[in-house]
């Protein structure tokens, strides 16, 4: 159903935040004829703040900066009613009462049934389908609330997909495009874009197996509905704003920005309902699950950024993480552990670390708090070492998947994997010398710290991948104060800066951060304890720790994300979540037994969640009453203008989140983008970004020439902004090459006359396009 139109106007909206986003009201009339527009109030105009361009910023960077209008128009040729039932303000005020108390009496009879353990699987289940459903259903609605991606054209919706979220989604396009589907995995696997002009395999390069995975899903559905002669979408043309002109919009499965986003929040939706299972089988209740559910949606701003950059490999990575704590959880608290919990153990990692090149610094965390586990005893020794080989079976799984890559070999977490094997192998002889307990501790915890370290460096030189930047050399450079220009490009993004003050605040406001305090000291104090008798060796006593393995288990890791999400705020995505499961505790009888033998648990709990939903409430409605629309119309004729006015092989330099967008809409070669991990990428970027320092013109047109650069796009806001002191790119310059700090900024010498090394063939508003005589 191609080429009908509709009208739609829907709220007005000014420029959302991550945070906090002003809602407008709506006002609309009911409809007196088929197409008729509904009417609502104006927006106000607001002026766009320029933000300091940095690779990893989510889509308000200088080149691509976020614009709210008014939302647009889709034409409808008809229009269906149906007829509501009416009920009489006397009969609501009559049953108003009655209800809320037969309401609240089957609440209560739920909640204590749910206390019970005697609740079905059947029950559980459903319960984990009805969270997964709603979590999915909450996302959508934010997404669609704040982009409007229902009424965007395809150009538009690309644009969305901002930095490397373009880069990603880019080669997703180039598969589904493709005459094949082997055809188009072969053009990303010998890519000459994205580099240019080398030819390197994205597959192994960016973790695109979601992508590839998603695309061949999405060529079988639509391709047996086209058998079938069943629709896969319907188009409309969209009416837009003035001077905008109009457009096309598609929706249903056979568009693939829909079909793509929507597997990412199906994907999400599931991951609620195994927080659920996870949160009851560790707090030993049903009521624990639901905890965690509530404390996930009451904190969801502080828990996940999905439904604002769903192609993030976050997004696809951390799900199987939840569910890989969740298997191993279950290993650790089952006495006879069967061969099928270590398999479901290896393959979660590995789908944890496919799509994601810091899913295994994360692990190695998890191996560092279960190493203590080990040596204090909560873990058997025979257990620890199955669990070893589970991970590193994973790990040798991923270095084939991904075509030999050295980073699985040679990162802290395959380094830490062989030297606890090596502890454990050799745990008996180092028994032999007669050391007493707590000098058997320390002994075992030297040699795995050191010996960690020690292996990463030697397998790092070996394979020739030191020059990697990996979320270990952020962490350095945050506690050791080190700064150049690569680490100055990461660490001066907002999501790469430390902890906001303001973050625990919002977490005490929804009672979070108090009962995973009050969780954790009771915790610290039985483990004291039980330390306290291992090392008076009370054999009985030494036994009883393994009762215990999985609750100690998480509270050391809460710790390590707790370090992490402090040093690196985009790191709360795994220390909200889990904050969240470790809330379930306060529904376990292992723990609180004493107390609940005391008052009522009941009530406590009921207390709790009211108290909780206070503000839950408030931050939902908050997240609910974003209401925006995207719109980036500089963006937008820049890109209109390379596709009609350059040569397809024309080749474009600039900024890295530009990059992305010219590379993912236009097919045209690029030489540097957001994906900085690499040592060459990171060199070709600073080449690039040398337009912004205080180099001659002449210097940076010859660099840019061996780089084959045709085209460079010039934004004006990367000349002037910056986000904190010292984080301008010109403060970064300065740092870097100190010989020029005397110079005029050469990004001013550009803007006011490029000649004669550059030709200015296209501007406006934010962007200019140079062309490399």
């Amino acid at each position: 159903m191609v080429g009908q139109t509709r009208n739609k106007l829907r709220g007005a909206a000014s420029e959302p935040s991550h945070s906090l986003r002003s809602t407008q009201s709506r006002r609309r009339r009911s409809a007196t004829g088929a197409g008729e527009p509904e009417l609502e109030e104006e927006p106000k105009e607001e002026v766009k703040r320029p933000e300091l361009p940095l690779p990893t910023r989510r889509g308000n960077l200088p080149g691509g900066a976020r614009e709210y209008s008014p939302r647009r128009i889709r034409n409808l040729q008809t229009q269906n009613c149906v007829p509501v039932e009416m009920v009489t303000r006397t009969d609501l005020l009559n049953g108003r009462f009655q209800f809320l108390r037969a309401f609240l009496e089957q609440l209560w009879d739920k909640a204590q049934l749910l206390q019970k353990r005697q609740v079905s699987d059947s029950g559980a289940f459903c319960i984990a389908v009805f969270v997964a459903i709603l979590h999915w259903v909450h996302l959508v609605t934010l997404f669609e609330n704040d982009r409007h991606f229902s009424h965007l054209s395809t150009l538009e919706r690309e644009m969305t997909f901002r930095t490397e979220m373009g880069l990603y989604y880019s080669y997703f396009k180039t598969v589904v495009e493709a005459p094949s589907f082997l055809q188009g995995l072969w053009m990303i696997m010998n890519d000459r874009l994205t580099e240019y002009p080398l030819v390197i395999n994205t597959v192994k390069r960016f973790h695109l197996y979601p992508e590839v995975i998603i695309a061949f899903c999405y060529r079988t559905i639509v391709g047996i509905m086209n058998l079938l002669g069943l629709e896969t979408k319907t188009c409309w043309n969209v009416t837009r704003i003035e001077p905008l002109n109009e457009v096309q919009s598609c929706e249903g499965l056979g568009d693939p920005a829909c079909f793509y986003v929507g597997v990412i929040f199906i994907l999400n939706g599931i991951m609620m309902g195994l927080f659920f299972m996870y949160g009851a089988y560790l707090s030993g209740t049903q009521l624990g699950g639901i905890i965690t559910v509530l404390c996930f949606f009451y904190n969801h701003g502080e828990a996940t950024r999905v439904m604002w950059t769903p192609p993030l490999r976050e997004s696809f990575s951390y799900p199987f993480l939840v569910l890989q704590m969740y298997i191993l959880t279950v290993i650790l608290r089952t006495t006879n552990n069967s061969r099928r919990h270590f398999i479901a153990l290896c393959l979660s990692n590995v789908a944890f670390m496919l799509p994601w090149q810091f899913a295994q610094f994360i692990l190695f965390t998890q191996i560092a708090s279960l190493f203590p586990m080990y040596v204090v005893g909560y873990i058997e020794p025979n257990k620890f070492q199955k669990i070893i080989n589970a991970n590193m079976i994973s790990v040798f799984l991923c270095f084939v998947f991904m075509f030999g890559n050295p980073m699985y070999l040679s990162s802290y977490y395959s380094s830490s994997l062989l030297i606890t094997l090596v502890i454990i192998l050799k745990r008996n002889k180092i028994q032999r010398f007669g050391v007493s307990e707590l000098h058997f501790w320390v002994i075992q915890g030297s040699a795995w710290f050191c010996g960690t370290i020690v292996l990463k460096f030697l397998t790092s030189k070996i394979l020739g991948v030191s020059d990697h930047i990996r979320l270990s050399d952020l962490i350095a450079a945050r506690i050791l104060r080190y700064t150049d220009f690569d680490t100055l490009i990461y660490t001066c993004a907002p999501e790469f800066d430390f902890m906001e003050k303001a973050t625990p605040v919002r977490y005490s406001r929804t009672l979070l951060l108090p009962i995973v305090l009050v969780i954790t000291y009771f915790i610290f104090k039985k483990a004291s304890r039980d330390i306290l008798c291992v090392l008076c060796a009370n054999t009985y006593l030494r036994k009883q720790l393994l009762e215990h393995g999985e609750i100690i288990f998480h509270t050391l890791q809460l710790l390590a994300f707790t370090s992490l999400a402090i040093l690196i705020m985009r790191l709360k995505l795994f220390l909200t979540p889990h904050m969240c499961v470790m809330a379930s505790l306060i529904c376990s009888r292992r723990l609180f037994g004493w107390l609940f033998c005391r008052v009522r648990f009941m009530s406590l709990i009921l207390s709790l969640v009211t108290a909780m939903s206070i503000q839950g409430y408030a931050n939902l409605h908050n997240q609910w009453s974003i209401i925006g629309e995207f719109n980036n119309l500089p963006q937008e004729e820049l890109i209109q203008w390379i596709k009609y006015n350059t040569r397809p092989d024309a080749v474009f330099a600039g900024a890295m989140p530009t990059m992305a967008s010219v590379k993912l809409s236009t097919l045209h070669p690029i030489v540097n983008h957001p994906h900085y991990e690499d040592a060459d990428l990171r060199a070709r970027t600073k080449i690039v970004y040398s337009a912004y320092s205080r180099k001659s013109a002449k210097e940076v047109r010859d660099k840019l020439v061996e780089l084959h650069v045709n085209y460079y796009i010039l934004e004006e806001a990367w000349c002037v902004v910056r986000t904190k002191p010292g984080c301008s790119m010109l403060e970064i310059w300065d740092v870097e090459d100190p010989s020029n700090s005397a110079n005029p900024p050469l990004c001013s010498v550009l803007l006011k006359d490029a000649r004669p090394y550059f030709t200015t063939v296209f501007q406006n508003s934010m962007y200019r396009v140079l062309k490399v005589n």
